[in-house]
C-alpha cells in the first residue's frame, strides 16, 4: 500500500531510514534493506545526513521503487537553490518517488566538506509554497509546468526543543501547506511525547515518532550533549553505564522495546533510525505486535 494510502486510512505508519551508500557500490545498502522490508511499510533515503556526502537519494529511492518497495526522499534546502529543488522534485515524480520529508539539514560545518558553501535559499515552509505550486501546475515564477506531479510530503518537529509554540506555529502552516505528516526527531521520555502530541493534536496529521536504538552510555550522554531537543533520562544511561558491547546490545533491545511500547498509544506510527542496527528492527517491531 502507498504511504499517502496508509496515512489517508489513519493506518499505524512504520518507516525506517537507511544513509545512502558512500560511493556505488549499492550492495551493502540493498543488504540492509533486505533486513528489515517486510518489517515496514517504507525506506526513507537520507539526503547527505549530517552534512556528509553520498550518493543521492533520488537515484536510491528510483531502486527501490523497481524492487516494488515504498521509498521515502529527504530533501534538504542547504545544497540547492529553488531551481534545483523544482527540479528534483519534478524529477522525483517522474521516476514514481512521490513521498518526500523536506528539511533544512544540518550546516556544512558540522560534515565530511566543511569547506561547502550553503545555500538554503528556500527554508522548509518556502519549499512547502514551491511543492505546493508544482502540484498545482506552475513553478514558483508562475510559469505553467508540461504536466503536474503528485506528492506525500512529510516535514519533521523535535518534541523535546523549545519553545514549543514556536515549533507548533511553524508546524501548522506547513499542514496549511499540504504537509501529510509529522516526522520527530528522536523521543527517549514518554512525557515529552505526550506534550508534543497534545499541542499539535488540532492540526489533525498522523505524528510518526523517530526512535534511534542507545547503543551505549557515551552515545546516550553524546546525544544529550550535542542534539538539540534530544533527552536521554539519566535512568536509561545508568542502565547502559559498564556493560560489555553484548550486553549492551541486549539493554538497549530491550529499552527500546520497553520505550516504543510506552509511546506507540500516543502517535501514528515509528520511524526508526538503526544507524547500522537494521537487525534489530524486526525483533523490536515483533515485540510491539
Amino acid at each position: 500500500m502507498h504511504l499517502s494510502e496508509l496515512i489517508r486510512r489513519k493506518g499505524f505508519v512504520v518507516t525506517c531510514e537507511i544513509d545512502s551508500p558512500k560511493g556505488v557500490n549499492i550492495e551493502s545498502f540493498l543488504d540492509k534493506v533486505d533486513i528489515v522490508e517486510d518489517h515496514v511499510d517504507a525506506i526513507s533515503v537520507s539526503d547527505n545526513e549530517r552534512a556528509v556526502m553520498r550518493a543521492g537519494p533520488l537515484a536510491i529511492c528510483h531502486l527501490l521503487k523497481t524492487r516494488k518497495l515504498e521509498a521515502v526522499m529527504q530533501l534538504t534546502t542547504r545544497d540547492r537553490n529553488r531551481i534545483a529543488l523544482q527540479s528534483d522534485m519534478l524529477a522525483a515524480a517522474m521516476l514514481g518517488v512521490e513521498n518526500i520529508i523536506v528539511l533544512s539539514g544540518y550546516h556544512p560545518s558540522m560534515g565530511d566538506h566543511v569547506e561547502a558553501k550553503p545555500v538554503y535559499d528556500l527554508d522548509c515552509v518556502a519549499l512547502l509554497r514551491a511543492a505546493n505550486a508544482l502540484t498545482r501546475g506552475e513553478d514558483m515564477s508562475g510559469h505553467t509546468l508540461d504536466g503536474a506531479p503528485s506528492f506525500c510530503y512529510g516535514v519533521t518537529a523535535s518534541p523535546g526543543l523549545e519553545p514549543l509554540d514556536e515549533q507548533v506555529a511553524m508546524l501548522k502552516e506547513e499542514v496549511s501547506l499540504g504537509a501529510c505528516f509529522i516526522q520527530t526527531q528522536t523521543v527517549y521520555d514518554p512525557t515529552v511525547l505526550e506534550r508534543f502530541m497534545e499541542s499539535v493534536k488540532s492540526l489533525n496529521v498522523p505524528v510518526i515518532v523517530g526512535h534511534m536504538m542507545l547503543k551505549s552510555a557515551s552515545m546516550a550522554s553524546f546525544l544529550n550533549s550535542n542534539v538539540p531537543g534530544v533527552n536521554v533520562p539519566d535512568k536509561l544511561i545508568r542502565e547502559l553505564e559498564g556493560l560489555s558491547k553484548d550486553k549492551a546490545a541486549d539493554t538497549s533491545m530491550l529499552i527500546s522495546i520497553d520505550l516504543l511500547k510506552k509511546l506507540k498509544p500516543m502517535c501514528q506510527g515509528i520511524h526508526f533510525i538503526p544507524a547500522g542496527w537494521e537487525r534489530c528492527v524486526p525483533v523490536i517491531m515483533e515485540a510491539l505486535k
